[in-house]
Order: C-alpha cells, then sequence, then structure tokens
C-alpha cells in the first residue's frame, strides 16, 4: 500500500460498513476520494451497475479515475460504449490488456474457444484474459470501487462495502453491495446514463462477446454468462473471489 492512512481496524472497518450500510452511494464514494484521492480507481466492465457508478463518481470528482480489461473478445457494443462514455464524461478509460505472449500460448496449446471445452479451461482462459491483467493493473492502487451488488447471487451475497482486498492488498469498495438491479435501471434512466445497447437486447450481464448470451423471461440475471456450464454458483471469472478478509 502505498496511502499514508494507517491500515483500518477491524472495528473500524465494521463501524465504517454499518454507518455505509444506510447511507447512498454517493457518501461512500466521497469518503473514497476523500481519503484515497487519486490512488483510488473505478474497476469497470462497463456493465449497467457500473455505469451509474461512475456517473455518481464523476459528480463527486470529475477526474475520478476509470480503469477496465480489454480481454481482446468484447462485443463491438462493449468498444462503442467506452467511445460515447469518453465523449459524455470527457475521460480517459485506463484500459489494460491481456500478454499478447500468454494469449498466443493458451491458444496454441488449447485453440481459440477453449472455454467450451470444460470449467478447467475457461477459469484458464479468464485467468490469462481477465485475472493477470488485474494484478498488474492495481499495483499501486490504494483502493478499487466496484460494481457488485449483493443480489447478484454467489459468493456476492456477502460482501461488504468496504473490505480489505488480501488478493491486491488494498481496500476493495462496493458502494452498490445493497441496492437492486432495478434500482440501476433507475438511476441510469433518470440521469440518461450511456449504457451498453445489449441490455435492450436481453442481456443484463455482459462480458466477453463468446460467451454471453441474452437472458429468457424468468431466468437468472446472470444466466447468460457461461451458459453452457451447469452449476450457477461458479459463474465467476477469478476477479471476485470473496474470502475470509485478513483486516
Amino acid at each position: 500500500m502505498t496511502q499514508t492512512i494507517e491500515k483500518l481496524s477491524s472495528a473500524d472497518l465494521a463501524e465504517l460498513n454499518s454507518r455505509f450500510e444506510s447511507a447512498p452511494p454517493e457518501d461512500v464514494l466521497k469518503w473514497v476520494d476523500e481519503t484515497f484521492g487519486s490512488s483510488a480507481v473505478q474497476v469497470s466492465s462497463f456493465g449497467l451497475e457500473d455505469v451509474a457508478l461512475y456517473d455518481m463518481y464523476w459528480r463527486v470528482n470529475e477526474s475520478a479515475r476509470i480503469m477496465t480489461l480489454d480481454t481482446l473478445r468484447l462485443p463491438t457494443e462493449t468498444y462503442t460504449l467506452f467511445d460515447q462514455f469518453q465523449l459524455r464524461y470527457k475521460v480517459e478509460i485506463e484500459t489494460h490488456h491481456p500478454d499478447l505472449e500468454a494469449v498466443r500460448a493458451m491458444i496454441k496449446e488449447k485453440g481459440f474457444n477453449l472455454f467450451y471445452k470444460g470449467v478447467a479451461n475457461r477459469k484458464f482462459c479468464c485467468n490469462v484474459r481477465k485475472v493477470e491483467p488485474l494484478k498488474k493493473a492495481l499495483a499501486g492502487v490504494d483502493a478499487w470501487v466496484t460494481g457488485l451488488r449483493r443480489d447478484q447471487g454467489m459468493d456476492r451475497g456477502s460482501i461488504d462495502i468496504v473490505e480489505w482486498d488480501d488478493a491486491h492488498e488494498n481496500y476493495k469498495v462496493n458502494p452498490l453491495a445493497n441496492w437492486t438491479f432495478e434500482q440501476v435501471q433507475h438511476y441510469v434512466k433518470a440521469n440518461s446514463v450511456p449504457y451498453n445497447e445489449l441490455h435492450d437486447r436481453g442481456y443484463p450481464s455482459i462480458g466477453c462477446a463468446p460467451c454471453t448470451r441474452a437472458i429468457e423471461p424468468g431466468e437468472d440475471l446472470r444466466a447468460g454468462r457461461w451458459w453452457w456450464e451447469g452449476d450457477p454458483d461458479a459463474k465467476e471469472c477469478g476477479l471476485h473471489i470473496v474470502e475470509a478478509a485478513a483486516r
């Protein structure tokens, strides 16, 4: 960590989460900005939660940083949204890519669409294209802000608003943890926030193009991610693994 503030104790972190549980996300983002300044960054996949969250962050600080992982297999609509976002908010999107040699080696060994050939292969691809680039991107970052919500299911149901992230040795802040998808939709509409047009075609959750499909009425919001896999509770790419925090 490079910040000058002392690492929060378990008791201080618990008090902070208790206070923020009933506070609006903007209050959480003000705390992030006042505490970490430019050593904090929003890590965004540009889903509906992420664009709503950055609009809030930008209203707190027009120079708020935003970072994304370009896996090199994103939908065209996602790249279009990148351009729209930069025009709207006059912000540079800090874009991080996978190591090309690692991608070449993976493809040579397992093929271009290895992820369809089993969970182990899919997680290997996610590791090369997402997890390793994120580690490099967060080097020197004291806090990263995410659009995770508890109602997304899986291990996300137990997230705190402010957490110590052992994997990256910094703070992970989830201002929308207690929001619903409907609240996110309302915020985006009310504030005319640019969003991915795939959301209007039945895609509530958007990742890489070959790994995402539209969902049917009544399906879980993340049913379109890695839809060929059977276990809905295993549908994580490795970026957001909830572990017991060492605080």
